[in-house]
């Protein structure tokens, strides 16, 4: 019997699920393909009420953690994600913070203990395509980091997923969008793109557009309104949010099955 078509992304926290992935969670569920979000963290190092910081007065880990799953469903239920699975691990917080050094955070979690987790439900659900970070979790966070290495062992251990993406952010487009943010005036004249952000138009194998699905995309980020003062794009026009969030761009780290060398569907070959 051929196992259902299923998409599984693999995020570190709540709220890392709708940039980078929101676009095809939305529309692939339109399509009738099966799709699952796994979350990593409970999202603890968050801010708390008021935009209090971990370490801050006032800031209650449990009550961030509760609160930032109750906005993760709310953001599933937007993107018609069908099944979440917590993996209910500590966020490790930010590089230097304090965090880091919890026994339990995950990024100190051992790699095998948590792929073994990861490849249970790879087989329960039998994603063929599935969807994670790149080596250095995108942009060099503990727990994108450690999600990616749990993945690519969990797809090696289990030996179900077709193929495996890592989500990337085409430096060219990032570009043209602060361009656009400049001459529109929505950002300061001295706003420069970090030279090593993003990737390379010519590693990009996948390019997927989601522009039905844009609206959606933006409702996903504002049910995490407990986060809402360091999510950048929130804070956009609306025409530069459709810039972002019409097209969602990838790397395929491999693929079981023949397909393009440039995609626009990450199920080509599968159907």
């Amino acid at each position: 019997m051929v196992d259902e078509l299923t998409l599984m992304a693999v995020h570190a926290h709540p709220d890392d699920e709708v940039i980078g992935t929101g676009g095809i969670l939305a529309r692939y569920a339109d399509e009738g393909i099966r799709t699952v979000l796994v979350t990593c963290t409970n999202g603890e190092q968050g801010d708390g009420p008021g935009g209090v910081k971990p370490g801050e007065e006032g800031h209650d880990e449990a009550d961030v953690s509760a609160r930032r799953l109750e906005e993760l469903r709310e953001s599933v239920a937007h993107l018609g994600i069908h099944h979440l699975e917590l993996l209910g691990h500590r966020d490790s917080g930010m590089v230097g913070w304090a965090a880091n050094q919890a026994p339990d955070a995950f990024a100190n979690v051992p790699v095998e203990q948590s792929a073994a987790r990861l490849a249970a439900l790879m087989e329960r659900y039998r994603p063929q395509v599935v969807v994670t970070y790149d080596e250095n979790g995108g942009y060099g966070h503990p727990d994108h980091i450690q999600a990616h290495r749990i993945t690519v062992a969990a797809a090696e251990l289990s030996g179900v997923p077709a193929k495996l993406y890592y989500t990337a952010v085409p430096r060219e487009r990032i570009a043209e969008l602060f361009d656009f943010l400049r001459s529109s005036g929505a950002a300061p004249e001295d706003l420069e793109l970090p030279p090593d952000f993003g990737v390379p138009e010519e590693q990009i194998t996948a390019v997927v557009d989601v522009t039905p699905h844009v609206e959606r995309k933006v409702k996903a980020l504002e049910a995490h309104a407990s986060q809402g003062e360091n999510i950048f794009l929130l804070r956009m026009p609306a025409d530069a949010q459709h810039r972002v969030f019409a097209q969602e761009a990838f790397i395929r780290h491999f693929s079981r099955v023949p397909a393009a060398d440039r995609e626009d569907d990450l199920f080509d070959g599968l159907r």
